[in-house]
C-alpha cells in the first residue's frame, strides 16, 4: 500500500483502509503534560467521609459567623452608624476567607498533599 495520493479504488476496502493521523487539541495535550507532571490521585471512601465532615463542620463555622456579624451589621444600620456597618460586613468578608482557607488547608492534609 501506498501513501494516500497513490491509492486507487481498489486499495480502499474496509480492512486495509489507512489510518488517519488526528491532531491532538491544546486543551488535550494540557491534560496529559499535566497527569504527567501531578497524576490525579484517587480518594478512598474514607477520606471521603472525612472531607464531607469537614465541609460540613465548616459551613457550620461560617453560618455562626454570618448569623452573629449580620446581627451586628442590622444594630449599626438601626442606630446609623454605617461605618461600622461597612467595618462588620469586611470583617465578615475576612472571617469567611480565613475559614475557607483553613478549610482547604485541612483537606489537603487530609488528601495527602502538603501545601506549605
Amino acid at each position: 500500500m501506498g501513501t494516500p495520493l497513490e491509492l486507487n479504488r481498489s486499495d480502499w476496502q474496509p480492512g486495509n483502509a489507512p489510518k488517519e493521523i488526528t491532531m491532538k487539541t491544546a486543551y488535550e495535550l494540557a491534560m496529559e503534560r499535566l497527569n504527567k507532571s501531578a497524576p490525579v490521585t484517587k480518594t478512598s471512601a474514607a477520606q471521603k467521609k472525612k472531607l464531607a465532615g469537614l465541609d460540613s463542620k465548616y459551613a457550620a463555622k461560617i453560618a455562626e459567623r454570618e448569623i452573629a456579624l449580620n446581627d451586628e451589621v442590622v444594630r449599626a444600620a438601626a442606630a446609623g452608624e454605617f461605618e461600622k456597618m461597612e467595618q462588620f460586613q469586611q470583617q465578615l468578608v475576612n472571617e469567611r476567607k480565613t475559614i475557607q482557607a483553613e478549610l482547604e488547608e485541612k483537606k489537603d492534609q487530609i488528601r495527602g498533599g502538603s501545601k506549605q
